[in-house]
C-alpha cells in the first residue's frame, strides 16, 4: 500500500514538472521572438540585415522571425506581415518600411499594442516607434554628387537611375544629390532620370539603356541603390566605346558591382551598413525590454568607396558583412 502511495506521488510530481517545463518552454518561445521585416527578400542587400539580426538574436537567445514581400512595392504584403507579427505576439519588430506613408497605420498599431518597433534603413511618417536606425541618406547623396563633380571636373551631362517614389531612403539620397549638384557644381546637368517599374534589376537595366540611347554623349551616371546599380552597370557595358568612359557612381555592395569596381567598370560606390542595422535593431528592442534607455535615432554610417579604398581591411570587413 505504501509503495502504491509513493508511486502515485512520484507520478504526480513528474507530471507537475513536465507541465511546468512545457509552460516555460511555451513562455520562452512566446516572449523571446523578434520579427524582422525587410522591404523585400530578393535583394542581396537585405541579407546583410538578416545576418546582423540573426547574430544579435543568437547572442541574446532570441528567435528571429524573418519575413518580407518579394518585391519592394508590395506594401499590402508588408502590412500583412506586420499584422501577422502582431497576432503572433512577438516581443518586438524590426521594420524597414517600403513606403513612408503606407506603413504608418501598421507602425502605429504596434505602438498601440505595446510592441516595440525599431525602424531601419528607411523612415516612416510617424513618431510612434522605439528607435530609427539608418544611413544618413541625404549625406550619401551629397557624397555621390561631390564624387561626380570631382571626376567630371565640375562640367558635363549625367543620368540618374532613380527608385520608387515615397521610399524615404532613396528619396533623401536623390534630394542630397540634386541639391549638392545645383549648389556646388552648376556646370553639371542632369539630362534624364527614370526609375524601374517594377523595381527589379532587369527593369533598371532597361531604363538605363533607354536613357543612354536617347542621350548620346553623356559623361556620368548615378544609380541610387543596389538594384539600380546592378542594372545600370549591366547596361553600361554596351555603351562604353573608345577611350571615353561614362563615369558611374553607385550605391550599395552587391557582389557584381563590387567586382565592377575592382575591374574599373565603375568609379565608386556609396556603402551603407545593413548588417549593423539588423544587429543594432534587435539589440535596441532587447535593451528596451530590460528597461534600458534606447536612442530615438541612430546614424549607422555611410562611406564613399573607390577602387583603392577596397584594399582597406575595415572596408573589406564592411563589404563582406553584406555580400
Amino acid at each position: 500500500m505504501k509503495n502504491a502511495i509513493w508511486v502515485g506521488l512520484f507520478v504526480v510530481l513528474i507530471a507537475a514538472f513536465v507541465g511546468i517545463a512545457v509552460m516555460r518552454k511555451g513562455g520562452t518561445t512566446a516572449s523571446h521572438r523578434i520579427g524582422v521585416i525587410p522591404k523585400e527578400t530578393e535583394s542581396v542587400y537585405w541579407e546583410g540585415v538578416r545576418q546582423g539580426a540573426l547574430q544579435a538574436g543568437a547572442e541574446e537567445k532570441y528567435e528571429i522571425l524573418w519575413n518580407g514581400p518579394e518585391i519592394e512595392t508590395d506594401c499590402e504584403r508588408q502590412i500583412q506581415i506586420v499584422e501577422d507579427m502582431i497576432a503572433r505576439k512577438v516581443d518586438g519588430i524590426v521594420l524597414a518600411p517600403s513606403n513612408r506613408k503606407a506603413l504608418v497605420p501598421a507602425v502605429e498599431k504596434t505602438f498601440e499594442k505595446k510592441i516595440p518597433c525599431v525602424i531601419v534603413d528607411s523612415g516612416v511618417e510617424t513618431d510612434k516607434y522605439l528607435s530609427y536606425l539608418a544611413t544618413n541618406n541625404y549625406k550619401g547623396g551629397v557624397l555621390a554628387a561631390q564624387r561626380i563633380g570631382e571626376i567630371l571636373g565640375g562640367r558635363g551631362k549625367i543620368l540618374v537611375v532613380a527608385w520608387t517614389p515615397n521610399s524615404a531612403s532613396t528619396d533623401a539620397r536623390l534630394q542630397g544629390f540634386r541639391e549638392t549638384l545645383a549648389k556646388e557644381f552648376p556646370g553639371i546637368e542632369i539630362v534624364d532620370s527614370q526609375f524601374p517599374n517594377p523595381p527589379t534589376m532587369d527593369k533598371a537595366r532597361d531604363v538605363t539603356q533607354d536613357m543612354l540611347t536617347r542621350n548620346a554623349g553623356v559623361d556620368g551616371l548615378f544609380a541610387c541603390n543596389a538594384t539600380t546599380a546592378g542594372g545600370a552597370l549591366t547596361a553600361l557595358s554596351g555603351f562604353q566605346k573608345g577611350d571615353k568612359k561614362i563615369k558611374m557612381v553607385g550605391f550599395d555592395a552587391w557582389p557584381m558591382v563590387i567586382a565592377g569596381l575592382e575591374k574599373g567598370d565603375l568609379d565608386s560606390l556609396i556603402l551603407q551598413n545593413p548588417y549593423k542595422m539588423g544587429y543594432e535593431g534587435v539589440k535596441a528592442i532587447i535593451r528596451h525590454l530590460r528597461g534600458e534607455k534606447v536612442d530615438k535615432e541612430v546614424d549607422t554610417g555611410v562611406e564613399l568607396i573607390t577602387r583603392e579604398r577596397l584594399q582597406d581591411p575595415k572596408i573589406q570587413e564592411l563589404v563582406q558583412s553584406q555580400i
